[in-house]
């Protein structure tokens, strides 16, 4: 395939998947139509099909997008937060919880994604990014190493369900505040104690 042709085919196969982002976020999977992703994105439902395969794929690959966008958020800010790890496991949470409740990303990653992809795909999608981000983080910042697994399960848990808990709050600002205050109290108990 020549050059330009397959920079083509990867700016059709992007603009697809930036319209099912914001249809799926909107709408929820089962409101939106292959024929209303392709008109919205201005291309054919055969170049839908061709790039994703069905619908399904579509969503996959919707869910993939959003979970590695979580993660580079997490990962950003984790890195900004300077070297101490305590501080960028910190950093790191509160922007996963940020991330995760804009612009309806909750909606898609924890309302539509498990049931629609199912759970073993959704949660290898998420450890290959999030969770992973949050698995290292608490293994740097000293959790003994039998219990980083079962650390990263609970802790990611609460997090998720927390920014559940925000998208359906009226007052979402108010309740992303109390979130992150809880959010610390968590990560204090989950914090290894030193010596005295």
């Amino acid at each position: 395939m020549p050059r330009a042709s397959a920079a083509a085919a990867a700016q059709t196969a992007e603009e697809i998947l930036r319209s099912a982002i914001r249809l799926l976020a909107e709408r929820g999977f089962a409101e939106v139509s292959i024929d209303e992703v392709a008109r919205d994105a201005g291309v054919t439902r055969g170049a839908v099909y061709h790039h994703y395969a069905n619908r399904l794929g579509l969503f996959t690959a919707v869910a993939g997008a959003l979970q590695a966008a979580v993660a580079r958020s997490v990962v950003s800010a984790a890195e900004s937060a300077g070297d101490a790890p305590e501080q960028q496991l910190r950093a790191g949470c509160h922007a996963f919880l940020d991330a995760i409740t804009s612009a309806s990303t909750a909606r898609t990653l924890l309302v539509d994604a498990p049931s629609v992809i199912g759970w073993s795909i959704w949660r290898a999608q998420d450890a290959q990014n999030s969770a992973a981000e949050l698995r290292l983080a608490l293994a740097e910042v000293g959790v003994e190493a039998e219990l980083v697994d079962p650390t990263t399960a609970q802790l990611s848990g609460a997090m998720n369900d927390a920014a559940l808990w925000i998208s359906e709050q009226p007052d979402r600002a108010a309740a992303r505040e109390a979130a992150h205050r809880v959010l610390d109290r968590l990560i204090d108990a989950i914090l290894p104690r030193t010596p005295r």
